[in-house]
């Protein structure tokens, strides 16, 4: 399977060939049995052994250790924004947000609902350590900017790394649960992969449904209801494929040199400017916009004939988000430069 687009959107994510082609055998027919992927019981063998190694290279590649819970749900990040107050928020406590762009504020709008919240705007914001959690997002995919280190906190750390998780190490004892919807870097919507502390999950007092409570899918290991089945198989297959290209460590580095490819040329080229602050940049969703407004909807038309797509700005902000993905190639990034270069030169 070739690849025919150069895939900037920001998700659901660009997927390696060999994922996008493996998922498809799998829809097929799953590992000789005669069923189709989307046809077995989660409950089979077949699919006990998909989330276990599932999980296997969450821990792996991440370095999680025994004393964290690795949970696949359903819901999205919007589902974990209302989640997390239910479970950890007493009525008594006050949680902290690091209102740092559009997702942070609507993860502050669902907490709101459940109890008292604090919004602070710097991510080194001293929380009392009585606090119910600090929760922070470690990628803003709109407003193209990341947190390069995280806080040190006493409160329990909450970290929505839905956008850049898998693209760098982290420490993951820094935090106390960390979430991540799937489509924006680890595979198709539908999947939500959470990773919790067991002594946080073990301090939960809130009266939760069963079915917004985190130490059940941690007794049932994901499985209390019918999982994203499809949505589970496809990560393992792309983070397979992350392990086999020498796992975090090097992803880090080819995701600095594409963004460094791309930020040049904006600072470079006179028709170009970035949104964000240099020293917010991020490394995986790159914001940028034209001096003459007039000339973005012909260039996006320009870019389109070349087979470069999902460039356009989110609907709020307008210009331009190239989206740089895992999965997306170097050679994609020099794409959309050398359109940007021919572009003037026109």
């Amino acid at each position: 399977m070739s690849q025919t687009k150069h895939n900037f959107g920001a998700g659901p994510c660009i997927l390696p060939p060999v994922v996008l082609e493996g998922s498809a055998e799998a829809v097929r027919e799953l590992d000789g049995s005669g069923l189709s992927l989307l046809e077995i019981s989660h409950r089979s063998p077949a699919f006990s052994a998909v989330i276990f190694e599932t999980e296997k290279l969450v821990r792996e590649l991440l370095q999680v250790p025994d004393t964290y819970s690795v949970l696949f749900l359903q819901g999205g990040a919007s589902m974990q924004f209302a989640m997390i107050p239910m479970n950890f928020l007493g009525s008594e406590q006050t949680a902290y947000y690091l209102d740092g762009g559009y997702f942070g504020k609507k993860a502050i709008s669902e907490a709101k609902v459940t109890g008292q919240v604090k919004v602070v705007d710097k991510a080194d914001a001293l929380i009392p350590k009585e606090a119910a959690y600090f929760h922070i997002t470690s990628n803003n995919t709109i407003e193209g900017t990341q947190l390069p280190v995280f806080p040190v906190t006493l409160a329990p750390l909450v970290c929505d790394m839905s956008s850049d998780i898998f693209s760098r190490p982290v420490d993951i004892t820094q935090f106390d649960l960390v979430y991540a919807g799937a489509q924006k870097n680890m595979g198709p919507a539908g999947m939500t992969l959470v990773i919790a502390r067991n002594s946080f999950l073990d301090s939960i007092r809130n009266k939760v449904h069963a079915i917004l409570d985190y130490r059940v899918y941690r007794e049932h290991g994901s499985m209390y209801n019918t999982p994203p089945v499809f949505a589970i198989y496809a990560a393992m297959l792309n983070l397979r494929w992350l392990k086999s290209r020498g796992g975090v460590k090097f992803t880090q580095l080819e995701n600095r040199a594409k963004a460094q490819l791309l930020y040049d040329e904006i600072d470079r080229n006179p028709l170009f400017y970035g949104l964000a602050k240099k020293e917010e940049r991020s490394v995986m969703n790159v914001t940028f916009k034209m001096h003459d407004a007039g000339k973005e909807k012909d260039f996006l038309a320009f870019c389109e004939q070349r087979g470069i797509v999902g460039i356009a700005g989110y609907r709020t902000v307008g210009g331009f988000r190239a989206s740089l993905y895992n999965a997306l190639p170097y050679e994609s990034v020099q794409a959309l430069v050398k359109g940007m270069q021919d572009y003037g030169n026109n």
